[in-house]
């Protein structure tokens, strides 16, 4: 998430209660996670396992709960509780602002775009041309949505991240700042649900076709031209690449990566990240032809036992 206009890291300390290491006019330009970070951007971090990780990332402002050395080139933030401030900037910089009618005024709709009754278009919401948005659709705040898209009765785009630290007696919520792009040419069916981003964009490539009943969790990003099948489940900060194909109820779990014109069987599980250019199935999911293979040797486990009660 890029702010507005640029802060510096005086500003920032000011605005979070907290010290800093640097100079106070170093140049901060927005904030994200740590796998979509880039120059100027805060990042935050809370524990020490990931500390390297976070000093050594793109970001060049790092929120931390301990004064370490400071990496050249970059400033550090330093909080007694870098979760807690992290949010309170999301809040900040991106408010929430309850809209005052179904459609909001600062939302931008493209030519010949129809908008069925009962559909909900939140604030700074972009809309191209030729799209069809059918009843009881909700888009939340900031989305993007290319030309000739149709988006189905009853999904959701740009819900909150399933994102959660848990506190000793309760689980904290990160809040979610980012948002969700549909890109050109995309189909969305009834009653899926996309996961606006923690501080980035999810992201629906362009041509892509979702079947009824998908979601898709925050920060993930589908290719170009990808089917996925009813009931399909994936997790936040999933790659998916070009041409990928996923049938029915296949669950994908967090921060892995498809490969291009990949193929996923229904109901896989798929657990790990997959190559291109090859189809899978199972749970775990893995390529055809070993887990074929993996069953046909399961198959003949009766036989053998029986051979060996016999020989007993």
């Amino acid at each position: 998430m890029k702010f507005q206009d640029p802060q510096t890291l005086k500003e920032i300390a000011e605005l979070i209660a907290c010290s800093y290491i640097g100079d106070a006019d170093f140049p901060v330009l927005g904030m994200n996670e740590i796998h979509v970070v880039r120059p100027g951007d805060i990042v935050f971090v809370d524990h020490p396992k990931y500390y390297d990780k976070a000093l050594e990332s793109q970001a060049t402002i790092i929120l931390i709960n301990k004064e370490v050395e400071c990496p050249t080139g970059k400033a550090l933030l330093i909080s007694e509780d870098p979760f807690r401030d992290f949010n309170y900037l999301t809040r900040y910089f991106r408010p929430f602002v309850s809209a005052s009618a179904s459609i909001a005024p600062s939302a931008e709709i493209g030519k010949n775009t129809v908008i069925q009754p009962n559909s909900f278009v939140g604030n700074n919401v972009i809309i191209g041309d030729n799209c069809v948005i059918h009843s009881n659709v909700s888009i939340y705040d900031h989305t993007v949505i290319g030309d000739n898209v149709t988006i189905h009765a009853g999904t959701v785009l740009g819900a909150d991240a399933f994102y959660y630290k848990n506190r000793p007696e309760y689980f904290d919520k990160l809040i979610s700042g980012g948002n969700v792009v549909i890109q050109h040419n995309v189909d969305i069916g009834a009653h899926c649900t996309i996961d606006k981003g923690v501080s980035a964009s999810t992201i629906i490539g362009e041509g892509s076709k979702l079947d009824n009943q998908v979601h898709v969790g925050h920060d993930t990003v589908i290719g170009r031209r990808c089917l996925i099948a009813s009931q399909v489940g994936i997790a936040g900060c999933v790659l998916i690449e070009d041409f990928v194909t996923i049938w029915g109820q296949v669950g994908i779990t967090s921060g892995i990566t498809i490969g291009e014109k990949a193929i996923i069987s229904a109901q896989s599980g798929v657990s790990k990240s997959l190559p291109g250019h090859k189809s899978y199935f199972g749970t775990p999911a893995d390529e055809f032809r070993k887990k074929y293979k993996e069953l046909a040797s399961i198959r003949l486990i009766p036989d053998i036992i029986d051979k060996l009660d016999k020989i007993k």
